[in-house]
């Protein structure tokens, strides 16, 4: 009987939250990018403050879940995105990954889809933080550099979405290749839950019986320069470097594209 309480009680907090997300995305887009475009005229100034403004809303989100109920976590090796330039790398297992990492990341980047950039809840902080769009090719890849060289904290999922339940991950060779032209080590960030949430297919009140946890490890740099001196191109080295981060996340070499 309490685990069911508990159960429905989390349903509704889940809601709750996802509701609080959505009216914060508007307050951006209405309220705090409008006001800005009028107080900063520097680009770059105004979107450090939007990125800072995002990184301190995501930590009081992620306090607003926690005491709600929604879920707990722990965060190991917090220490090592303290840095700046950090190309930060991660598994995806739910929905929420991002704001976890924008929690403990400052001026934090990412990659996001076009159709993100589209959502009326999601547009207003994405435009307004100057986010990198995937739009693909090379742009893509000089988008992601000039960030890095500007002191940016560039967060990057190589599966390019939730990983799935069952079967093979595939990762996209994108972020490897960004860490080999730019000879730029990898932060890797490993993600668990306790239990399936959010994940891909699974709409937002299928909530776990017992309240998830999530485990947040921040593992050791992986240097670049050894892989790209094994290699005999950037494309090979790429490859290698998504082969040993795969190994890292999920104990196996999944397969990898281009």
């Amino acid at each position: 009987m309490i685990e069911r309480l508990n159960r429905g009680w989390r349903v509704l907090a889940t809601g709750l939250c996802f509701a609080v997300f959505g009216l914060g995305g508007l307050v951006v887009r209405c309220g705090v990018y409008p006001l800005l475009w009028l107080v900063v005229r520097h680009l770059q100034r105004r979107q450090w403050l939007v990125q800072h403004a995002i990184h301190y809303s995501f930590r009081g989100f992620v306090a607003l879940m926690q005491g709600l109920g929604v879920l707990s976590y722990d965060v190991r090796g917090l220490e090592r995105l303290q840095r700046r330039g950090l190309l930060i790398l991660a598994n995806h297992p739910t929905l929420i990954d991002v704001v976890f990492l924008m929690a403990f990341v400052r001026s934090a980047d990412c990659i996001v889809k076009a159709a993100l950039a589209r959502n009326p809840f999601t547009r207003g902080p994405i435009a307004a933080a100057g986010f990198i769009t995937n739009s693909g090719g090379a742009d893509l890849l000089h988008d992601c550099l000039r960030s890095l060289r500007a002191g940016h904290n560039l967060i990057v999922f190589p599966e390019g979405t939730r990983t799935p339940l069952s079967g093979p991950v595939r990762l996209q060779r994108g972020a490897a290749h960004v860490a080999v032209k730019g000879r730029v080590a990898i932060t890797p960030v490993h993600i668990h839950c306790s239990a399936p949430l959010l994940t891909k297919g699974m709409p937002w009140w299928q909530v776990p019986v017992r309240k998830p946890h999530f485990r947040i490890e921040v593992r050791d740099d992986i240097a670049i320069e050894p892989f790209c001196q094994a290699a005999t191109s950037e494309a090979l080295a790429a490859r290698q470097v998504m082969e040993h981060l795969s190994e890292q996340f999920f104990g196996e070499t999944s397969s990898a594209s281009a």
